[in-house]
């Protein structure tokens, strides 16, 4: 069997699941303003708000074998960013992705996202693969779009500070209404 939890090699990237011990590059990457354009309010302003979420990222690899990567690239080792798929409510992939702004715009996002819906279809194929984003996050939507995803939902986005924002929901299935709820 495949064994995700020992990292994974792309074209261009080394995926090594997220530990409490990345503290340090990935409060750098949630906490720059570059990288939450679209939605500012999540950015996190105190290490404690990373550690916590690493804690709950590294849980899921125990629990379900797979869980979200570090980004590395192969040819020099710099960071990249994080992404991958965890587990939600109702048995349904999540695909997250968050590329370090030096190294977006050159398809990362893309690569990471492949990895992660290839890697969820042989751990847990009957599980759907989904994307929540912004409307607004054109990037985002483009690298759904990319890996095969396509829009299953649109609505208002629920405890958004802006109550004008818009959700998107892509999925690789169609979803029942119970998968659809957002927590």
């Amino acid at each position: 069997m495949f064994e995700a939890s020992a990292g994974l090699l792309t074209d261009r990237l080394k995926l090594v699941p997220v530990s409490v011990r990345d503290i340090d590059q990935q409060f750098a990457l949630h906490s720059d303003p570059r990288v939450w354009t679209h939605f500012p309010s999540g950015r996190h302003v105190d290490q404690r708000q990373t550690l916590k979420q690493l804690t709950s990222f590294a849980a899921d690899w125990e629990r379900d074998g797979l869980g979200y990567w570090n980004a590395h690239r192969r040819d020099n080792g710099a960071f990249v960013g994080i992404g991958g798929v965890r587990l939600r409510h109702g048995g349904i992939w999540n695909l997250y992705y968050r590329v370090a702004p030096g190294q977006q715009r050159q398809g990362f996002a893309v690569e990471i996202s492949r990895a992660a819906v290839d890697t969820a279809a042989q751990i847990h194929p009957e599980a759907p693969v989904t994307a929540y984003l912004l409307e607004h996050n054109h990037a985002s939507r483009a690298t759904a779009e990319r890996v095969g995803l396509s829009l299953v939902w649109r609505g208002p986005d629920a405890g958004n500070p802006d109550a004008d924002a818009v959700r998107l929901v892509y999925a690789d299935r169609p979803l029942t209404d119970a998968q659809l709820e957002i927590d």
